[in-house]
């Protein structure tokens, strides 16, 4: 008798982590699709527990499935930014993935405040970020000018490539848009 009664302890433990981590990523703005990837809980309860925590109904529509979005010119930096983050913390410390995305995606967006830029990239994009390259749809590849780490397809040719900052395109950094990067 004592270890089902374990068992069942075990159980609302795990299921109030479940909770806990549903409803940190509910906050960091994770759409449903992640929630579903990144807990157990069932797909009732999250309705219920995204509606509880933000107070409306989670989007509905598939998530975006193609990597050019990455790729563009501004959205590579930030995408960059935010990988480059991620990857580091893989090697420093030992966290599951939901622990080691969202200590990311925060320190990525202090950094895009305090250089005063507009976050470009959504929690939910920077999830799916993370599953495009663990597919090996999408990795990082060294800027042969600055050797800094950018996003790009798997197949870019190293010996050659230039990041966005170094060669950007003619009409990268001319947006007056307020938050928008700027090439001086």
């Amino acid at each position: 008798m004592p270890a089902a009664a374990k068992t069942t302890v075990k159980s609302v433990l795990n299921e109030s982590k479940q909770i806990e981590r549903a409803a940190m990523l509910i906050e960091m703005g994770a759409r449903m699709q992640v929630l579903e990837s990144e807990t157990t809980l069932s797909y009732e309860r999250l309705i219920r527990l995204y509606k509880e925590i933000s107070g409306k109904s989670p989007s509905k529509g598939q998530l975006p499935f193609s990597t050019d979005w990455f790729l563009t010119w501004q959205e590579n930096v930030h995408s960059s930014l935010f990988l480059n983050i991620y990857e580091y913390l893989s090697k420093g410390v030992e966290l599951d993935t939901a622990e080691q995305l969202t200590k990311a995606y925060r320190l990525y967006a202090e950094q895009i405040k305090t250089a005063e830029l507009e976050v470009l990239l959504s929690f939910t994009r920077a999830w799916r970020l993370v599953k495009f390259v663990d597919a090996q749809m999408l990795s990082r590849t060294q800027c042969s000018v600055c050797k800094g780490q950018f996003v790009t397809e798997p197949y870019e040719n190293a010996r050659h490539y230039q990041c966005g900052l170094c060669n950007p395109p003619a009409r990268a950094g001319k947006s007056k848009a307020a938050g928008s990067l700027m090439l001086h």
